[in-house]
């Protein structure tokens, strides 16, 4: 079904429960008098069904925001912050970019061997004091 129901008070019904009013609700709003098997035999019509389904999916296409879409409005604030000399809002825009697309994860977890948390509690000072300068060796960090 494309397009409006040849019935005003029909397509009213329609648009008002595509806007997520009840039966009962939707009915009255059309212009009838309150009758809940009238409104419910209306809500059963397969053209006012259809008409709904179509109402509700043009609503949901005008809603759908993707990663692209933020990702293009993160780019024009970022533009605007550079030619307003706001480097901090830039920066911030870059950042939110970056998280939008999954490129920095929202945080870090270590974990020991298989997956198990890291014990500490058993080891003496030094050996936690060597774990640590083992660790930052591996990560190239200089620690004289």
């Amino acid at each position: 079904m494309s397009g409006p129901l040849k019935n005003a008070r029909h397509e009213k019904f329609a648009q008002e429960r595509a806007k997520g009013n009840s039966v009962d609700r939707s009915y009255v709003a059309a212009g009838f008098r309150a009758n809940r098997g009238n409104a419910a035999r209306l809500n059963a019509n397969e053209s006012v069904q259809a008409r709904i389904a179509e109402l509700q999916s043009r609503a949901a296409e005008k809603t759908v925001v993707t990663v692209a879409d933020i990702a293009k409005q993160l780019d024009e604030d970022r533009e605007f912050a550079r030619k307003n000399k706001q480097s901090s809002a830039a920066v911030s825009a870059t950042l939110g970019k970056a998280k939008v697309l999954g490129l920095l994860p929202d945080r870090h977890e270590h974990t020991g061997r298989n997956g198990a948390p890291i014990e500490y509690r058993n080891l003496s000072d030094e050996e936690i004091e060597a774990r640590i300068r083992a660790h930052e060796a591996a990560r190239g960090v200089d620690t004289d």
